[in-house]
Order: C-alpha cells, then sequence, then structure tokens
C-alpha cells in the first residue's frame, strides 16, 4: 500500500489516481490520509495524545506531530494532550492559557492491521466526497429533463444510470406498463433530490405533470423563449392530458404553436409518453370561460362559480352529459386538476328541477310567514327577493316595481316581515338564555340572536368560549383529506359570515377582554400590508386574499 512509506511520492501519486478516478478534488484525498496516518500514529504513540501529520503536497513527506495545549491547573484532564502553565514554562517563555506547544515525533511504519485501518479511512472520506460531489451536481438539476440508461429494475423500481450517478424510477412514476431492460434509453423528470445517510437519492417522475410540461419546452420554441407560457397541466398518465396555455404575442397562437405544423411538435410529446392524448387548450383569467374550454369537446350551457367553496356549477345539455364526464370520469376529473375547482355536473332537466324546487320554497316561504296567497309570493321571488330580511330592510323603491304594489302594500309587507323577523330573534335570545348563554355574549356587537342561539347550542356561551374560537370553527371551510377536499362546517356558516368576518369578530372579542393589545394588533396588519405591497403590489395581495 502507497501510504506505508510515509516520506515518498507514492502518496501524492496514489491521491491524484484516486481522485481522478472518483472526479474529486487530490486534496481532500490527501486530507483523508493525513487522518488515516494520524490514526494509525495514536495506535502506536497512545489513543490520549493529540498526534496530528501533515503531507507535504510537493513532496508527499509525511511529518508527524504531537500537539499539547495549556490549560487552567483545574481544567486539566488528558495529561498527554494537555498542560497546566507550570508545566509549559519547561517548552516555552511566558505560556498563555490556549497556546499549543507543537513537536515533532519520529514516523511510524503501519503494520498489517494499521494498514488495513488507514485504508477504511481513505475509502470512507473518498466516498463521502464522492456523494457531497453528486449531490451538489444533481440537486440544482431538480426540476429539469435528464437522459440516462436503464441499469437494472428491482421489485419495479428502475435503476437508472444517470452519468456520475444512480437514480430511481420508482414503479408508481412508470407510465402505464412501461417495462425496460438493461441498456435501454431513458429520459424522466428529476422530481427530487435528497442528502440521506447512504448518500444523495435521486428520485425520477415520468408521470409527473411538469415533465410535459418540460417535454413541450423542448419541443416548441416559443415556451422556451417565454412568448407562449404554460398555466396548467392535468394528467392521466399515459391515458389523457389537458395542458392550458396563454400567448404574450398578439400574433402568436399558443394552441397553434404547441401543435406545431401538422401536429409534429406535438406527436412528438405524445410518442414520449407512449402514445398519450393531450388536449391543448387556451388559457383564460376567467376560470369559468376557461372550464368550459377545459371541457371540450362538450358542449357548456351555463356555468355556476362558487368562489368561496372553490366550486363549479356545470350545467350541459342531455345528450352531452356522457362526453363532458368522459370515459369513467376522465373528462371532468382532469378539467378539475387543470382549474383546482371542484366541478359538479348536471343536465338542463336536473337544473331546472333544481330551480323550480328553490322557487317552490321561496313562494311557501313567504306564503307562510308574511300570510301572502301563492300569487303574491311569487311574484316576490320572480323579482328575486329569496329571504325575509332582503323584504323588510331593502328600499322601498324595488318593491314599488312589482306589479300590483303601491306604497300603501310596500309598507304592509315590510311591517310584516320586520315583525316576524323580530319575533324569530325574541324566540331565539329566549332559548340562547335557558341553555346558558351569559351578558357578555349577548350584549357583543356583530351576533345576532340567531348566531347567540347557535352558538350556545354547541357549548358556546360565554364571551371567553367565543374569543377561543378559531375562524374556520366559525366561518366553516375545506380542507384535503386523502387528496380529496372535505367541507368543514362553520357554526355560523348558515348566517354567510365569511371567513375575514369570522376573523374580525373573534379578534374583536380578544381586545375586549383584554387579551390582545389593540397597538399590537394594529402594527401586525401594518407589517403584512408592507409585506404584501413589497411582494408584488396589489394584485398580488388581492390573488393572496382570493
Amino acid at each position: 500500500m502507497a501510504i506505508t512509506s510515509a516520506n515518498q511520492l507514492e502518496l501524492l501519486q496514489t491521491a491524484e489516481a484516486v481522485a481522478r478516478e472518483k472526479m474529486i478534488d487530490p486534496s481532500l484525498v490527501v486530507e483523508a490520509m493525513e487522518e488515516s496516518l494520524a490514526r494509525a500514529a495514536k495506535s502506536r504513540y497512545g489513543s490520549e495524545m493529540d498526534i496530528r501529520v501533515a503531507i507535504d503536497r510537493k513532496t508527499g513527506r509525511a511529518t508527524f506531530t504531537r500537539v499539547r495545549t495549556v490549560v487552567e491547573d483545574e481544567e486539566l484532564e488528558n495529561y498527554q494532550a494537555e498542560m497546566t502553565v507550570e508545566q509549559a514554562k519547561q517548552y516555552m517563555e511566558d505560556p498563555q492559557v490556549g497556546q499549543q506547544y507543537i513537536e515533532e515525533v519520529p514516523p511510524v511504519e503501519m503494520g498489517r492491521i494499521a494498514a488495513q485501518s488507514a485504508k477504511q479511512v481513505i475509502l470512507q472520506k473518498v466516498r463521502e466526497a464522492e456523494r457531497d460531489r453528486q449531490y451538489e451536481e444533481f440537486k440544482d438539476r431538480a426540476g429539469t429533463i435528464i437522459n440516462g440508461v436503464v441499469k437494472r429494475e428491482e421489485y419495479g423500481n428502475v435503476i437508472v444510470d444517470v452519468g456520475r450517478g444512480e437514480a430511481i424510477l420508482r414503479r408508481n412514476e412508470k407510465i402505464g406498463r412501461e417495462a425496460y431492460r438493461p441498456n435501454d434509453r431513458i429520459r424522466c423528470y428529476i422530481k427530487d433530490v435528497r442528502r440521506e445517510a447512504r448518500g444523495p437519492q435521486i428520485f425520477l417522475s415520468r408521470t409527473a405533470p411538469e415533465f410535459m410540461a418540460e417535454l413541450f419546452k423542448m419541443e416548441v420554441p416559443e415556451i422556451y423563449d417565454g412568448i407562449i407560457e404554460i398555466k396548467a397541466v392535468a394528467r392521466d398518465p399515459g391515458s389523457r392530458a389537458k395542458i392550458g396555455v396563454v400567448s404574450y404575442d398578439n400574433s402568436i397562437d399558443p394552441v397553434g404553436a404547441c401543435v406545431g405544423m401538422r401536429g409534429s411538435r406535438v406527436q412528438a410529446v405524445v410518442n414520449e409518453l407512449q402514445g398519450e392524448k393531450i388536449d391543448i387548450i387556451p388559457w383564460n383569467e376567467d376560470m369559468p370561460t376557461f372550464l368550459v374550454n377545459a371541457l371540450q369537446p362538450a358542449e357548456v350551457s351555463k356555468v355556476v362559480l362558487d368562489e368561496d367553496a372553490e366550486r363549479i356549477e356545470v350545467v350541459v345539455p342531455e345528450e352531452q352529459l356522457s362526453l363532458a364526464i368522459g370515459r369513467r370520469g376522465q373528462n371532468v376529473r382532469l378539467a378539475s386538476q387543470l382549474t383546482g375547482l371542484d366541478i359538479d355536473i348536471m343536465t338542463e332537466e336536473e337544473e331546472s328541477a333544481r330551480r323550480q324546487k328553490e322557487f317552490e320554497e321561496r313562494t311557501q316561504l313567504f306564503m307562510d310567514t308574511l300570510d301572502l296567497d301563492e300569487f303574491f309570493a311569487q311574484l316576490l321571488v320572480a323579482e328575486g327577493f329569496t329571504n325575509l330580511e332582503e323584504v323588510a330592510y331593502v328600499d322601498m323603491e324595488e318593491l314599488l316595481v312589482i306589479d300590483g304594489v303601491d306604497e300603501g302594500t310596500a309598507e304592509e309587507l315590510q311591517t310584516r316581515a320586520r315583525e316576524h323577523l323580530e319575533e324569530q330573534a325574541r324566540k331565539a335570545l329566549e332559548k340562547a338564555q335557558e341553555l346558558g348563554a351569559e351578558q357578555s355574549l349577548i350584549d357583543f356587537e356583530g351576533l345576532t340572536p340567531q348566531m347567540i342561539l347557535a352558538l350556545a347550542e354547541d357549548g358556546v356561551k360565554t364571551l371567553e368560549d367565543f374569543a377561543t374560537c378559531a375562524d374556520w370553527e366559525l366561518a366553516g371551510g375545506w380542507t384535503s383529506v386523502d387528496g380529496e377536499r372535505v367541507k368543514d362546517d362553520g357554526l355560523l356558516e348558515p348566517f354567510d359570515v365569511s371567513l375575514e368576518e369570522a376573523q374580525n369578530l373573534v379578534m374583536t372579542a380578544r381586545v375586549q377582554l383584554g387579551w390582545v393589545d389593540p397597538e399590537d394588533l394594529e402594527a401586525d396588519e401594518a407589517e403584512a400590508d408592507e409585506t404584501a405591497e413589497g411582494e408584488g403590489g396589489d394584485e398580488t395581495v388581492k390573488e393572496a386574499e382570493a
């Protein structure tokens, strides 16, 4: 072994050979040799000694030194590597705590066991350096496409040679029933690069939506140049995909550019993805319009968007329903992924039946509460009135536009509506008090008697109880469970309390109770506004709020 003679040029030659082979810095190999020689010397002179080795980078000569540090008397623990100030006076003039006394010691000739141990140290250091080099090389390539050669397959996972390392394509990241043999060439998307104890792990994917986006970037120069942007991608790997594109140059058609002459560009991507059919859709900032495009080839009659719930209702003709849903729900599922909205599809007949049911329910409400005949109640519903509050507190001019309604009739309608609402509020308040609702909650501004009753029924009976509620507990919201959006019902959700209104109510309660300093609250809001403005101006703030 080259390191058995510490003063020969063989050390440097060995270090350079190993560094070339592993493509790492030769100095790292030399440092590993120095550490291995130091370990061998410690086994000879004593493990408690601080023995250090320095290899001359030009001559290859190894210098062995013993280091002893000057410490306070009471801190002396290791007599081989430390000494007191008095002891140091034998070797140094005016020694100070913290100084080191270095003396050269004779080099050691390593026996078989020591040489083997030194070899293991060097190999370990070289492996660590190689792993660091590999991680540094690939960490910045995450999110790009790489070409590799299949080495082997293990339990359905494909091990890929990517040049200076190995990567893994897991079986759930392969397209459909893809099968590879050793030495097959493969193109993948680098999904993640992680530094782990066993070395850097490079994870590949062929099913990621980003893989398709990167393939289009390679095939379509306008995307690479930024003239066309891919805004969204949704895939059912190996079967079908939808991709939303937008052009920032009015003279360039984004769909046509991605399709290419006679479909040459999109066909190149299709071939790489094992025949996956691709729908290229023009992007639109108006989400309902974009969804209509995304559901093609189905024709859409009507779209109703609920931004708070991130849901959208789509009405289609009866004969278009199966086309809109697609085989096994594929078309609507991809459109949902593309827009990020939950989609409810119904036929025109179903939507008409639902609207008729709502009309009848509202008509019956006005008949029962306002003591109206059916015809008059239907008139109110037809004019857009949906609840008693609208009738009671709307501007009288809006009632006077209804045929057959004069000023006296309008006043009588509003009087009846207000009396009924006041009676409902009185009953709700009495019931809430019976359940134990305290005056501190009843007097809190912003809560109606019906809201107080709903809170009391759920155990929120004091202002302190209310102040401990989270905003989503009051307003409701949506959470993701196993990849599906699940509705969380809020205590005040039936009263159309938004998340922002719930936040304001809770913070107001906390301020009244003295839990929060109003000045601190104002400072936090000002800081949040400044941060939002710095990150992208008014438009970014609006998007964040939405």
